[in-house]
């Protein structure tokens, strides 16, 4: 009988400490306020400011964006190369995977970046399929700064 009791006990024990452990993992933190800009502002200039997370340089066009760094934790997060239009951010050129810190990342392109042009780096943590998928995949968050990670660039 105690075998029994021990084993129910353990059982729901797990039950309870995989709920913590899940809420802990997809927990993306409070709210943004309805009144904060869910776009970039125009006012607000488009530069490469290192986030301590991740870090790219302005660099020539072409089918590949090399990115100078990646610093996340295992199991890692996805690279995504996105267009910046009328300061928004929009599609996603490419994306690569990257299982914990790494430095000159490669990040291969559908559609080839153009000279003169703003593009950012956006990460994202994988939504279990291990493709990229945006709508799958959430945007990953700085622990330091509770805002997404994204880090602009030009091409020439």
């Amino acid at each position: 009988m105690a075998m029994r009791d021990f084993s129910l006990t353990s059982f729901v024990a797990g039950l309870i400490l995989g709920a913590i452990l899940l809420t802990a993992w997809f927990y993306e933190g409070p709210e943004m306020p309805s009144n904060a800009p869910a776009t970039i502002a125009s006012t607000t200039p488009l530069v490469s400011t290192p986030s301590g997370v991740v870090s790219v340089q302005d660099q020539p066009a072409g089918a590949t964006v090399a990115v100078a760094s990646v610093t996340v934790p295992p199991p890692g997060v996805w690279v995504a190369v996105r267009e910046v239009v009328d300061s928004n951010l929009g599609n996603v050129l490419g994306a690569a995977r990257v299982g914990g810190p790494r430095t000159n990342v490669t990040v291969p392109l559908l559609r080839p970046t153009v000279p003169g042009e703003t593009y950012a780096i956006e990460l994202y943590r994988d939504g279990g399929t291990n493709t990229f998928d945006l709508s799958a995949d959430s945007v990953y968050v700085d622990f330091d700064t509770g805002q997404p990670v994204i880090a602009y660039f030009n091409t020439r």
